[in-house]
């Protein structure tokens, strides 16, 4: 049970609240002073505090103002007492940070009900406050390279502004991350910062999901659903794989960013909303403008601040940063104690292409930290898919346009992680960081059919 500190300069109360809450299965210390107290505090294992307001040298609402300055104590829960205070006194407590406050004499029931409230709020917010910390940790933005740093610059200028940003880059290089950190350093950062991956979204159900429904909109509307544009009011909208949206849905969302207002389908109200939205793409739009699978008026609506996601073979100076940085949150994850790994891995994973970019590495290192033993070796470091191997090359001249190599190079890409997993299609999508449609889809545009695989590695 929690451990309860009281503090109080009459040793009765402290003696009553003792028996009362130890009645109850806590733990109890208690201190005279509030000089005393703030020493037992500081010790640590306090878990909720009961002060009274007037003591002697230093009053209670002194010590409690002691406790909010200190970062490591500013959430603990403090219950005010007092047998003479003022009503001055008790909206001074409040004000200051008091979770309650209850006259002497003590009611027994009052108080163990509020101190269970005090501890049942305090671990509720100590979750969330982690849960938190560990989401910020795990979309922290990692490197030191010339690379990156001219990347940090550019969104130190560009967040605490209002304007658009198209980020480019290839597949695996932490397009969301620059759209997280451009939503935590903006001025909406309090507000929701909501991600929609319009590869994902089948063509029928986008519009529906950007922009809600009306009941009786279509089949299966069975009630009134918000739109993510609604969802993401006053704070950020991030619309990856944005080259993939229907024609319709491009139409719609360059009429919310022209008017600042959305319609639901199947409703005729419009609903004006307060959206930052930041669109990303592994594709080469200015092409697919040229070639008429995106529209130009939103390509120049979307492109106001165009920043570019560095693919890893250009920030190779990150990678042990990286590599280590992932270790310790694989290593937590699964209840390790963290692995030490040796220079030579770190060297030969420097070398690599990386054509799966900073997913890939993730990958890499997650396998080595559950395969390995104490400590992460060369011969913990797995062989590399086809295309990931220094010894081969794809084909280079000749007539191949960069489009052509492009398409040449994610198609031997695709068919290397298939054989590699066996032709599980939801294994290679969580390895490749694409939806298992997004797979499919690719699969049928590149031609790769389950015929494609060798017969050695045929699913079971």
């Amino acid at each position: 049970m929690a451990t309860i500190l009281v503090v109080d300069d009459e040793k009765n109360i402290r003696r009553t609240l003792r028996m009362v809450l130890e009645g109850e299965g806590f733990s109890v210390e208690d201190a005279g002073t509030a000089e005393e107290g703030l020493e037992k505090v500081e010790a640590g294992g306090i878990d909720l505090v009961i002060l009274d307001i007037r003591l002697p040298s230093m009053s209670g609402l002194d010590a409690l103002q002691a406790l909010r300055a200190r970062p490591e104590t500013r959430h603990l829960p403090v219950l005010m007492i007092s047998g003479h205070a003022s009503v001055a006194e008790a909206v001074g407590a409040v004000q200051q940070g008091a979770t309650d406050f209850f006259e002497k004499p003590l009611d027994r029931d009052r108080v163990l009900v509020s101190v269970r409230n005090a501890l049942k709020t305090w671990q509720l917010e100590r979750e969330v406050r982690l849960l938190r910390a560990d989401a910020e940790q795990r979309y922290e933005m990692i490197g030191e390279s010339d690379a990156i740093k001219t990347l940090f610059g550019q969104l130190e200028k560009v967040a605490p502004t209002s304007g658009r940003v198209m980020i480019t880059g290839e597949s695996g290089t932490g397009k969301e991350l620059i759209a997280r950190a451009l939503h935590k350093l903006s001025p909406r950062h309090a507000q929701a910062f909501v991600k929609v991956n319009c590869a994902a979204i089948p063509a029928e159900l986008i519009e529906s999901e950007l922009f809600g429904h009306e009941r009786g909109a279509f089949t299966g509307a069975h009630g009134r659903k918000k739109g993510l544009f609604e969802v993401a009011h006053e704070g950020t909208l991030f619309l990856d794989e944005i080259g993939d949206m229907s024609a319709s849905a491009q139409a719609k969302v360059l009429r919310a960013l022209q008017s600042g207002e959305i319609s639901r389908v199947g409703g005729g109200t419009s609903i004006a909303v307060d959206v930052r939205v930041v669109a990303a793409t592994n594709k080469d739009l200015e092409l697919e403008v040229a070639e008429g699978r995106f529209r130009e008026d939103l390509f120049f609506r979307l492109n106001v601040v165009p920043l570019s996601s560095p693919p890893l073979r250009e920030r190779r100076d990150d990678i042990p940063l990286l590599v280590r940085a992932f270790l310790r949150e694989f290593c937590q994850a699964n209840g390790f104690r963290e692995k030490p790994i040796d220079a030579d891995v770190l060297s030969s994973l420097c070398k690599r292409p990386w054509p799966g970019n900073i997913r890939e590495l993730k990958n890499v290192v997650e396998r080595m930290a559950i395969l390995s033993g104490a400590r992460i070796t060369m011969e913990d470091v797995p062989t590399p898919t086809r295309l990931s191997d220094p010894e081969v090359t794809l084909p280079v001249g000749g007539e191949m346009t960069l489009k052509e190599y492009r398409e040449h190079a994610e198609r031997e890409f695709i068919l290397a992680m298939l054989n590699e997993c066996d032709w599980n299609i939801s294994k290679a999508a969580g390895r490749l960081g694409v939806e298992r449609t997004n797979l499919h889809k690719k699969m049928r545009g590149h031609g790769i059919r389950r015929e494609d695989r060798p017969r050695q590695g045929e699913a079971k």
